[in-house]
Formats: structure tokens, C-alpha cells, sequence
């Protein structure tokens, strides 16, 4: 079964049980997904998150109760999920610029979210992002001295972070607290430690040949595994990387013959090769069966 039918199949689960309390990792496990992966295939594909669609289709139906019958505002807000009338009038004049009651008064009609079909998504053009086949290879496991960054997927919070974390790590001279290095001047970028509600580490550091007896305050040993792994030429211009990787799980990964195993994903940056904003000289590497 595809990714495609796969999300859908979550899709479904999410429609039945819109007025139940809903959990991500429930709902990813309708798809065969681990709750972290679901979150990012599912944005990439669609362009919002699941909690956004979720908090849409349940104001969308609230909306259609509101005229099609004499329920209370505040049953109405019970019913999908709102602990409190107040909570879903919030909620729903920032979604539709105008409170419950008025639009219950009223004769507008709403911009409300229909239920989404991800097969549709098959058909839609794939945009005209240049990107090369990626060169599927095996690789030894690497250990890794980094230094740990916390960030987000929610609203593509690690799009925005993760340029400050590099600028971070540079100013603060932190390359220079890493011992014994493979390739100086190759700067790993590493997505780890995955979480239900879309939190994640992003850990940058360099490749070293044994594990340290001690680290700086901040920093953390790892290794990542041996495997085989999709590599992605992310050369170019700052922002790139976002729509490589936006490519990969939106385009690439639901139409190749590969699942994503668990486990990192990571980037690798040319420093010495690179001009910062204006060239980037970087590989994007993800784990795939």
C-alpha cells in the first residue's frame, strides 16, 4: 500500500472521530507511521499541519451545525472538542472573522475545510523544483560530536531556527571544543530524538574517530547508524535545503519504491566551500529500506 492511500486511511480515522479526542500517534498508526514522520509527510504533501486540518474540519462542522440546527453555541463547542465557549469563540473568529452567534444570524456563507483526499494528490504536478536523483548508498556507521539545538515542526519552526542555530554554533567558535576530527571543516546537521508533538533535536558537529573520555558543557556523543541512505545534492543558495527537504518527504519518498527506516536524518555542509547566504555547498542523507 502507497503513502498516499496510507495517509488516506488516517484521513478516514480522523473524520470518524472528529468529536472524540484525538491522538497523533493513533492517528499515524493508521497510516503505519511512527507519529513524527506522519507530521512531516503529511505537511509536506498538504502545506499545513494535521492539527491544523483537524482544528479546520471541526470548525467546519461546527460551522454547518450552527445553521442546520438549534443546538447551544456552547454544545456545539463541546461536541468538537472545546472545554469551553469561549475557547471555540476564540477559535472560531480567528479562523472565520466573525463570531458563532453572528454567523448563526447571519446569510454568509464560510470558506470551511472539506475533507482532503491525499489520492488527489497524485494526480497534482510535482512544481519545478531542479533536483537530481538521489545516489542510494551504504554507509558505515559515523560517530558524531555535536553540539544540541530543541526546535519544532509546528509551523515550520525548524525552517526558521535552524539557520540561527548554525550562526550560533559558528559564532561561538563551538568547532573548536571537538577532538580527534575526521574531516575538519565538514559540518554534520543532524534531526534526532523525534517526539509525538513534533519536537525534535537538531545537533550540529562534526565526525571524529573515537568516542570522547569527557565533552564540553552542551555537547553530546552519538553515532549514526550504518545503513543504507538517499543522498540529496542541496547545493546552492540559503533556503534550498527547506525545499529539498520539503521535495523529499512531499514528492520523493511517496513515489519511490523506499520506506524511511528509523533512525537520523542528517546534512552535510561543505564549509570551506561554502559562501554563506549565497552558496551552500551541501548534502542532505536520509535513512531509507
Amino acid at each position: 500500500m502507497d503513502y498516499f492511500k496510507r495517509i488516506q486511511n488516517a484521513i478516514e480515522f480522523i473524520e470518524l472521530n472528529l468529536r472524540e479526542d484525538l491522538n497523533i500517534a493513533e492517528i499515524a498508526s493508521q497510516a503505519c507511521f511512527s507519529a513524527f514522520h506522519f507530521q512531516r509527510v503529511f505537511q509536506a504533501i498538504s502545506g499545513f499541519t494535521v492539527q491544523q486540518y483537524i482544528r479546520r474540519r471541526r470548525l467546519s462542522e461546527a460551522a454547518a451545525q450552527l445553521k442546520q440546527s438549534h443546538h447551544k453555541v456552547l454544545d456545539i463547542a463541546m461536541e468538537y472538542q472545546y472545554n469551553s465557549q469561549e475557547a471555540f469563540t476564540r477559535a472560531f473568529e480567528k479562523s472565520f472573522g466573525i463570531t458563532p452567534g453572528k454567523y448563526r444570524n447571519s446569510d454568509m456563507e464560510l470558506p470551511r475545510q472539506n475533507r482532503i483526499n491525499f489520492l488527489d494528490y497524485q494526480k497534482k504536478p510535482k512544481g519545478d523544483l531542479d533536483v537530481d536523483k538521489p545516489v542510494i548508498l551504504e554507509l558505515e556507521a559515523i560517530k558524531i560530536i555535536g553540539y544540541k539545538y530543541n526546535t519544532n515542526l509546528n509551523n515550520e519552526q525548524h525552517y526558521k531556527e535552524i539557520p540561527g542555530f548554525y550562526q550560533h554554533f559558528g559564532a561561538n567558535e563551538y568547532f573548536m571544543c571537538i577532538p580527534d576530527k575526521v574531516a575538519p571543516g565538514m559540518s554534520y546537521g543532524i534531526a534526532c530524538c523525534f517526539e509525538n508533538d513534533g519536537a525534535f533535536s537538531f545537533v550540529i558537529g562534526e565526525a571524529v574517530e573515537k568516542e570522547p573520555k569527557e565533552l564540553a558543557e552542551g555537547f553530546i556523543y552519538m553515532e549514526l547508524p550504518a545503513g543504507k541512505y538517499a543522498e540529496f545534492d542541496a547545493s546552492g543558495s540559503n533556503g534550498r535545503v527547506e525545499n529539498i527537504r520539503n521535495y523529499i518527504y512531499g514528492t520523493w519518498l511517496p513515489n519511490s519504491n523506499f520506506e524511511r527506516r528509523e533512525g537520523p536524518d542528517f546534512e552535510i555542509t561543505d564549509v570551506m566551500n561554502s559562501s554563506y547566504p549565497d552558496h551552500l555547498s551541501m548534502k542532505v542523507y536520509i535513512p531509507i529500506e
